[in-house]
């Protein structure tokens, strides 16, 4: 395979292969998650309710609304903004749309080059906090591994890329291609990794606020 092919390949058919994986994958392991819940344990069911879960997933995306959210104001503002940011970028960059539109004719509302360039840095700079933190701070420092940095290298990379490219800094076509093997990859790894809990985590938040609702009668945050 010459380079050229190569290049067409990353930008063609493994661009449709990483989403055909990422919504395979991930459709399969939420199947999977909802199996393995009613075999173990089925009475969950019998109290989950939608006002609760809605209530408690609502109150964890409301800012410092939950006391922990309180006690670490500055870490949680960081990381809140850094998953806030982490969808809006790539899903409302002018760019990601015209691929789409001139694939699958969709078309949707985005953010200025200006907004784009501001927000990919700020999470940038949130996986910096994040990469220091973790060398920095003792009791974070002991039960980091070396999984940790390569995750947070792996979700910082379509951005940092990004951002190079966009701007022609240098080695522009490597850039390029550097930018976009790195967010197939992200795809990729999302059904199968830690990235996974962007999807847990509501159904945890449902599953723990219809308990406290329901059962305890008390607020989960």
């Amino acid at each position: 395979m010459n380079m050229h092919t190569f290049i067409d390949f990353i930008m063609g058919e493994m661009v449709i292969v990483s989403f055909v994986i990422f919504i395979a994958g991930t459709c399969g392991r939420l199947l999977w998650t909802f199996i393995h819940i009613n075999k173990t344990e089925n009475f969950i069911f019998s109290y989950l309710s939608f006002k609760y879960s809605l209530r408690s997933i609502l109150a964890w995306l409301t800012p410092f609304l939950p006391v922990s959210s309180r006690k670490k104001p500055f870490f949680y503002s960081i990381s809140y903004t850094f998953h806030i940011l982490l969808f809006i970028v790539p899903i409302f960059l002018l760019s990601h749309i015209t691929l789409f539109e001139e694939y699958l004719n969709w078309s949707w509302i985005s953010i200025n080059d200006t907004s784009a360039d501001i927000l990919t840095i700020i999470v940038i700079l949130c996986t910096l906090f994040f990469v220091t933190r973790r060398v920095v701070v003792k009791e974070v420092k002991y039960i980091t591994r070396t999984s940790d940095f390569v995750f947070i290298i792996i979700a910082s990379l379509p951005f940092i890329t990004g951002f190079l490219a966009y701007h022609q800094l240098f080695a522009y076509k490597i850039i390029m291609i550097a930018h976009v093997i790195s967010g197939e990859i992200m795809l990729i790894l999302i059904p199968f990794t830690r990235f996974f809990h962007m999807f847990i985590a509501p159904i945890i938040r449902a599953y723990t606020g219809s308990e406290f609702g329901n059962v305890r009668g008390a607020k989960d945050w």
